[in-house]
């Protein structure tokens, strides 16, 4: 299997969008363990109350973003993740800088949260379709001329600080990009106005998205090689078979979980701990 992580050389070229030398049914079976492993580390992340977890997701339309997450996060218990799915910003978020709802939505401690789209929206939509920045009323932005190559490379200097930022302050951050082929993509479109109970996921709009297809190409290389740092990188994931997508995503967030070897439970005060056994035979004897 070819390495994950992007560089700092990234081309989203030479990364393949299948990975066939995992069987799809052996990575559907596989994942039931990883995702109770993760689940139990978890546990003790919110016994402990120091770390938070963010999961950070993107992929084009179809790429196969809610069920991944319901797959991958389904032995949790529910206090322990929150998913948020960042839409068209509100009046009210437009009132503040692009970074506001998503600092808003950050995992408190010893809790996941999965964003389904991201803070990465503001420099991929928004490189697509630069006239979204008019909505957010920014000083000298006043037409989609005054966007300069200048404007994006300050957006992403911007996000490397947020995430510096929170994992400073002990919020682990793994972010994977749903590698879906353009192919793929076609066939589950077609499945969408196919199957009847599929029928509500389509939009005219993701045809007309899929037309920017390479657009959006060049919009997620230019990111992703900009903001994979050691403390917040990117992961490529193949998707065009969604079992092995969800297998390598909760594959990598368990290997990284795991190298937080002071992630654990805390210990009792010792003047608890001395007199366990009293404890007990009060509660046996009552």
């Amino acid at each position: 299997m070819k390495k994950l992580k992007a560089d700092k050389d990234f081309k989203l070229s030479n990364y393949p969008t299948k990975e066939d030398k995992i069987n799809p049914d052996k990575a559907k079976n596989d994942l039931k363990d990883l995702r109770k492993e993760i689940a139990k580390i978890q546990d003790k992340m919110y016994a402990q109350n120091k770390y938070s977890v963010l999961i950070c997701l993107q992929g084009m339309d179809t790429a196969g973003k809610d069920s991944l997450i319901r797959e991958v996060f389904k032995d949790f218990n529910a206090r322990g993740v929150v998913v948020h799915s960042f839409k068209t910003p509100t009046s009210k978020e437009l009132q503040h800088d692009y970074l506001w709802r998503h600092y808003v939505a950050l995992p408190e401690r010893g809790k996941f949260a999965v964003f389904n789209r991201t803070h990465y929206e503001n420099v991929l939509v928004t490189r697509v379709h630069p006239k979204y920045l008019l909505h957010e009323n920014l000083p000298k932005i006043n037409d989609t001329k005054d966007v300069k190559p200048s404007f994006w490379k300050a957006r992403f200097e911007q996000i490397n600080a947020f995430e510096k930022h929170i994992t400073q302050n002990g919020t682990i951050i793994l972010k994977f990009y749903l590698h879906l082929s353009k192919d793929e993509q076609k066939e589950r479109l077609l499945r969408r106005l196919e199957e009847e109970n599929h029928n509500w996921k389509f939009s005219p709009g993701d045809l007309e998205e899929r037309k920017l297809w390479d657009k959006y190409m060049e919009s997620y290389e230019d990111a992703i090689k900009n903001t994979s740092t050691n403390y917040a990188p990117w992961y490529i994931i193949p998707a065009d078979d969604k079992k092995v997508a969800r297998y390598l995503v909760a594959k990598k967030i368990l290997e990284e979980l795991k190298k937080h070897k002071d992630i654990s439970y805390p210990e009792l005060p010792e003047d608890i701990e001395k007199d366990i056994a009293s404890y007990r035979d009060e509660l046996e004897n009552e």
